[in-house]
């Protein structure tokens, strides 16, 4: 089936509309496709041809590249020369001129060139200018909806163009399937062999920001303000956060009443990521200690050289400041920008431990005495209070000493219960 020139200016007009293209792109596509097929045609594809289509008149005029010699050895690349000073006076040997050559139609195979030509540049092109106008929105979030599960890409539609999301970009605790609606974070346009391709992320830490600049409007207003974000999709994000207008509670304006804000936000990113809200401190020690919430700090030991902390945490707290999988250590960690080591405070732990044994001797010493200084038996009730002229020059001596004391004391009241 020959290919009819003189269709062209119908058949471009129509492509433009329908792929909503600038007419003079669809031209620029369209004679670049035909002097392939004037190529395909004359059989020799090192030639330079150039063809201009008249979108009005519908003619298509092909010219083609030769050098003027005084005698022509090869007729696809070069012409006499005195044929050339007929229309053009100035011409000198050896320059390049321009050969118009009339076509009036193509073959098959040069019409079939033309039309894979055609749709693979209208493909390249239409996707272009998407791309183009996504390039605006980079740093947006925007709704999508999924198409395509492959192995480790999911693919989605955002309109007109198509976008590909990483399986470095999903969230570990969602499941994707075909026809899914979801909020994503345009992250940026790769150019790739294919063409601009879009790449959208559910794990960016920008996603949880976006979103809370759409929930909590004194954001817009300066009111309030996020200084750091560190995230583990799909598990735990910490959020760090400040007021700049006294009286203004940073924390409760980014939970809201209720806590509708917060829900609303984990209803979007998915109810299994927990979101840990805290104060942002110009003093790095605070910042550290809010940062571990909701573990307790007893005392945080800066570096600052090595960009490093100690965080003395007591013993029973040591669990909470590390974390699931060192989890919390970690966030805090991202959140301050510091490298943090916890330790817990063994002697708070001994100490109190301690205590609480001499408590209970005490307790077991009351429970074997009755008022009025004497036993259930009878007998005096032990004295378990040091002479008052005794002296205890070393705190540690007299700890054992008490001690002995009240297990002497425990012991006497074991023997009188068994009497």
């Amino acid at each position: 089936m020959d290919f009819d020139v003189k269709q062209l200016a119908g058949a471009m007009r129509l492509i433009a509309e329908e792929k909503n293209l600038p007419e003079d792109v669809v031209q620029e596509i369209v004679e670049s496709a035909l002097a392939a097929a004037y190529k395909r045609d004359t059989g020799d594809r090192e030639q330079e041809v150039r063809v201009a289509v008249n979108l009005t008149t519908g003619a298509v005029d092909v010219y083609v590249e030769k050098v003027a010699v005084e005698e022509v050895s090869n007729d696809n690349y070069e012409i006499d020369i005195n044929e050339v000073r007929k229309n053009k006076k100035d011409v000198q040997l050896n320059d390049e001129v321009e050969q118009w050559v009339e076509v009036t139609t193509f073959g098959r195979v040069a019409a079939q060139t033309a039309k894979q030509v055609i749709m693979q540049r209208l493909r390249e092109a239409e996707r272009e200018i998407v791309m183009a106008e996504y390039e605006d929105k980079i740093g947006e979030v925007v709704n999508a909806v999924v198409s395509r599960i492959e192995s480790r890409i999911v693919r989605l539609e955002l309109g007109k163009a198509q976008a590909i999301m990483p399986q470095s970009e999903q969230s570990r605790s969602e499941r994707y399937f075909p026809g899914q609606r979801l909020k994503v974070y345009l992250k940026d346009i790769e150019k790739g062999f294919r063409g601009p391709q879009l790449v959208v992320s559910r794990g960016a830490s920008e996603l949880v920001r976006s979103l809370f600049e759409a929930e909590v409007p004194e954001m817009e207003s300066g009111a309030v303000e996020i200084k750091a974000i560190a995230r583990e999709a799909g598990v735990r994000t910490k959020l760090a956060v400040a007021s700049t207008v006294p009286g203004v509670d940073p924390v409760g304006t980014f939970v809201g009443g209720h806590g509708t804000r917060v829900n609303a936000i984990v209803s979007e990113i998915g109810d299994q990521e927990k979101i840990d809200i805290v104060v942002w401190d110009e003093n790095t020690e605070e910042f550290i200690k809010s940062a571990l919430s909701p573990t307790k700090v007893t005392s945080v030991k800066l570096n600052a050289e090595k960009n490093r902390a100690m965080v003395i945490v007591p013993e029973d707290q040591l669990s909470i400041a590390i974390g699931k999988g060192g989890q919390n250590v970690r966030l805090a960690s991202k959140l301050t920008e510091i490298e943090l080591d916890i330790e817990a405070n063994k002697q708070d732990g001994e100490g109190s431990s301690e205590k609480s044994e001499e408590k209970k001797a005490e307790e077991v010493v009351k429970k074997a005495s009755l008022p009025g200084g004497k036993s259930k038996e009878g007998k005096p009730a032990l004295n378990t209070a040091p002479p008052k002229n005794e002296t205890v020059a070393d705190g540690s001596k007299h700890k054992l000493k008490r001690k002995s004391e009240l297990e002497k004391g425990l012991l006497d009241a074991i023997d009188q219960h068994g009497e």
